[in-house]
């Protein structure tokens, strides 16, 4: 593992996983991996039960991450990783907790199920084609909701006072020379400097705002009904 994403889902770090796979710091783990692999749930339920976590077979073939629900773990990830680099990636923390509260706590933490009856008969088509699919919920909820926000994922004073702390914690924990505050906005010069490659001759990627997060899941839902589950995802 050769660099640690340190900030919190809704981040822009869809983003910065793009980024670092187009500078050669790729395949890069995020959430999405977890989708598009679903027996990976599994791997994270165990973590959020407490089990020992094998950082190594649940990394195995990548060589950066970003993103709940790894994020959730920065401290033991940077000290089984003391060579990888830290990139914390920041936003103004109330814009974060609008943005995090109509995306990934509604979809990804949350249980309800699509509203229009269309979504909720594909919705539950794909969990019969991929049951490791109906943990995801738990599994959220284990290493997101509970670990990182005490369960209070409505609370929104709660929840950027803890976005607060941790830039905070991270800044606090994580010496200088391993440690990159980063705002997309900010583009490839300060992230290639830190990572120490050339700048890409590439715009930066800019993925996964609000609307296109929302568009996609009926989408992903519809992978999952046309493929089943995979042999190995």
């Amino acid at each position: 593992m050769d660099v640690i994403g340190a900030g919190f889902g809704r981040t822009c770090t869809l983003s910065l996983k793009e980024a670092l796979e187009i500078v050669g710091f790729g395949p890069c783990y995020h959430m999405l991996t977890v989708v598009e692999e679903p027996r990976r749930v599994r791997d994270w339920l165990d973590v959020g039960d407490g089990e020992s976590a094998d950082w190594d077979r649940i990394f195995r073939g990548f060589r950066s991450a970003v993103d709940f629900p790894a994020v959730s773990y920065w401290r033991e990830l940077a000290d089984h990783y003391p060579g990888a680099k830290l990139v914390l990636t920041v936003r103004d923390p109330e814009r974060w907790y609008e943005s995090a509260r109509a995306t990934i706590f509604q979809h990804t933490v949350d249980v309800d199920e699509p509203e229009s009856w269309w979504r909720r008969a594909l919705h539950r088509l794909a969990l019969r084609r991929v049951p490791e699919m109906a943990l995801f919920p738990k599994m959220a909820k284990a290493t997101v909701a509970d670990q990182v926000f005490g369960g209070r994922i409505d609370d929104r004073d709660h929840c950027v006072e803890v976005f607060r702390r941790h830039i905070e914690e991270v800044r606090a924990a994580i010496p200088a020379d391993r440690l990159l505050v980063f705002e997309c906005e900010e583009g490839w010069e300060p992230l290639c400097r830190f990572l120490g490659v050339p700048v890409p001759g590439v715009p930066f990627p800019h993925v996964n705002d609000r609307t296109h997060f929302n568009r996609g899941q009926p989408w992903r839902d519809l992978r999952m009904v046309l493929r089943g589950r995979r042999p190995g995802g």
